[in-house]
């Protein structure tokens, strides 16, 4: 990613860090995100590692897009999805990161927490090599290549019942947390 940065954006510098210690002075910053990705730090320590280089008055904003389970055909999905990667709770909220399911960790500030709702259209190939590409599965490795092949092969012939032109709706829910310093 820093690669590409460079390559598109030559004069933008990359600064790299993780989000337990941030590479950035006290009190620099006025606005610290983490798009779908809150969920790869430790929280006691990156919520005041953000406090600690947000101005005051700055935000901290979190935000994942997570499959809509309440539409039919992706609670059916997720339904599979749990049985096939031996998931226990919602395999989407597990494929697609935390999620703001634990906002405690969260406090100190004015904060606020929001769901959008949005969706796209795309061919059927498309959204499985998406799912495809969820850590869930790549964790399996080889040697779960090929359960994974066979789980898509099924997950097409669902899918194209659901969507017979071959264009499927997928919908989601952006959950955004903001939290002001």
């Amino acid at each position: 990613m820093a690669g590409e940065l460079r390559r598109s954006l030559p004069s933008v510098p990359v600064v790299r860090g993780d989000g337990n210690r941030l590479p950035l002075a006290t009190e620099s910053a006025g606005l610290i995100t983490y798009a779908q990705s809150w969920h790869r730090t430790d929280p006691a320590l990156a919520r005041p590692e953000a406090f600690r280089v947000l101005r005051p008055g700055g935000a901290l904003a979190l935000w994942w897009n997570v499959s809509d389970d309440s539409v039919p055909w992706i609670a059916d999905q997720d339904t599979r999805l749990r049985g096939h990667l031996g998931a226990s709770d919602g395999a989407h909220g597990t494929l697609e990161g935390a999620g703001t399911r634990n906002l405690a960790q969260l406090s100190g500030g004015r904060f606020a927490h929001r769901l959008l709702r949005w969706s796209r259209t795309v061919p059927v190939g498309t959204h499985l090599a998406n799912l495809a590409s969820h850590s869930a599965f790549l964790v399996l490795g080889t040697a779960g290549e090929e359960s994974t092949h066979r789980f898509l092969d099924e997950e097409r012939g669902h899918l194209t019942a659901v969507f017979p032109d071959g264009m499927v709706e997928e919908c989601y829910v952006v959950e955004l947390a903001v939290l002001v310093r």
